[in-house]
């Protein structure tokens, strides 16, 4: 089962990075957005055939006890940023419909895969497996490159571990899914208030963090947003 799962994402992701070079052959996806989807999935390609790999090389009997693989560098560190973690279990329940993007909607059987993925991902979230999260919404985005939820969540959580492992790579991969995340949804607080968040825990970016968390406060975010986002308003002495 998990070999026919892997190889079924690596399909998926095959399948995304083959839309995604269409897309921007006809001009319908701009360079920045092409080169955020081609790091991620090859980046997730790599990873799934690494997996792939080791499972076919191990005894089957030495599958069982584990769920996923887990990979070191994605060893989530969250120290002072534990609480804006937390919400990201239910933060963005009010975000775009899980199977639909920016580009437009997904088939049915696909929509419900997505919305089973989200829950997935949020339910391992409330059970502190972050690396089993940023799977399933690894798994969302190669399906739907666009979707606002899946990109703001694998934005943070991949901030978190390349903060945590000082991997620079890791890092500008995550701010470049958080900036689209923005970019495609500007009227939703949550990836403003997660891209304003990195930028603070950034040198030399407290403007923009400063910009960010206002846009955020001026979208009315709900009380559980605005309660992540009070120590670092705290900081930049802004009033909500």
């Amino acid at each position: 089962m998990k070999q026919r799962q892997l190889l079924d994402e690596i399909a998926l992701r095959e399948a995304s990075l083959d839309d995604a070079r269409r897309e921007l052959a006809a001009g319908e996806l701009g360079a920045d957005q092409f080169a955020v989807i081609e790091e991620r999935e090859v980046r997730g390609l790599d990873a799934a055939r690494q997996r792939l790999a080791e499972l076919e090389a191990t005894p089957v009997a030495a599958h069982a006890p584990a769920r996923r693989r887990r990979r070191p560098l994605l060893v989530v560190a969250l120290s002072c940023f534990a609480l804006a973690a937390v919400g990201l279990v239910w933060i963005n329940s009010g975000l775009r419909q899980a199977g639909t993007s920016q580009t437009g909607t997904v088939n049915v059987s696909a929509s419900q895969h997505i919305t089973q993925l989200l829950i997935e991902g949020q339910g391992d979230l409330a059970q502190n497996n972050a690396l089993a999260a940023l799977s399933a919404y690894d798994q969302v985005l190669a399906l739907a490159p666009h979707n606002i939820v899946a990109l703001t969540e694998a934005g943070w959580l991949d901030f978190s571990a390349g903060s945590a492992g000082k991997n620079p790579t890791v890092v500008a991969a995550a701010v470049r899914d958080l900036r689209l995340a923005v970019s495609l949804a500007p009227r939703e607080a949550a990836p403003h208030l997660y891209y304003a968040i990195v930028a603070i825990a950034t040198p030399h970016n407290t403007k923009l963090a400063t910009l960010e968390f206002k846009v955020f406060l001026s979208l009315h975010p709900s009380k559980g947003q605005v309660a992540i986002a009070a120590p670092f308003l705290k900081q930049l002495g802004l009033r909500y």
